[in-house]
Parts: structure tokens; sequence; C-alpha cells
């Protein structure tokens, strides 16, 4: 995943320029091309949100917006690649401004879990689950 840090701009609720969303759309297209996106978006500003926060006793509700932007995430990719380093290329191809910053986060697939935590059984639905909705959700070749 790669994570789009928040910053003064995104949170005030600004939209980005037609030209970035322009080359932002570009750099899109060239990951679909590659067959590595699986999904992105932006995000609204922390203002519109809220948090859950889990206690002994339950949970409470915590509205935005939230203290510190560069904290937060203002958008995101789902790529699919297979190393580290390739992640780093592909995020480093982002057209943004001097000062953003993309933190990229491996997820967890079911195989990374040992059998005792994960069993067998229930990685191998994990897994179906995983591989259903990528099937769904794969850009197909024009």
């Amino acid at each position: 995943m790669l994570q789009v840090r928040a910053d003064a701009v995104t949170e005030s609720g600004a939209m980005p320029s037609a030209e970035l969303i322009a080359a932002m759309g570009r750099f899109n297209e060239e990951m679909i091309a590659a067959g590595i996106m699986l999904a992105a978006d932006g995000l609204h500003p922390s203002a519109k949100g809220a948090r859950i926060v889990f206690s002994a006793t339950g949970s409470s509700v915590v509205d935005g917006p939230f203290a510190d932007p560069k904290e937060l995430i203002a958008g995101f990719w789902m790529i699919e690649v297979p190393s580290k380093a390739e992640a780093v290329a592909w995020a480093r191809r982002a057209p943004f401004e001097p000062g953003a910053v993309v933190e990229i986060r491996q997820v967890f697939e079911p195989a990374d879990f040992p059998a005792d935590i994960l069993p067998p059984d229930a990685a191998a639905r994990e897994q179906a689950w995983r591989d259903e909705q990528h099937d769904k959700t794969r850009p197909r070749p024009a």
C-alpha cells in the first residue's frame, strides 16, 4: 500500500489543481497498464471523519478533525508488485510537489501468519476470498 500523507492543504479540504488531477490520472493509467494497481482513492479531510477508540469497557467515537495532519492519510494506492524495491520505484514516480510524503506498507497475507494463529483451513478461506476479490477488481487489458 502506498499511503499519501496529509498536510495542512489536504486537511483544509482544498481541491487539488486540475494539473495535479491530470498528472495523477496519467500515473494511475501507467500502473493500470503495468497490471499492478488494485485500488486507489483520495480521502476527504479528517474533519469529515471519526475515530473509534476501544477500551476495556467498550468503544467511544471521536469526531474529526484530528490534530497532526502529518500523521493522517490523504489517499492511497493498493498495488501488487514482487518487491519493496519495485514499490519504492513506483512511489518515486508519483507526481507530487516537494514536501509530499508517500509511505509504503506491506499488507499481511494469510501465509504470513503461523498456523497456531491462523489455522490452515482459515488461511485457505481467507486466501480464496482475497483471490475472488482480486479477480473482480483486477483491471482487464483493453
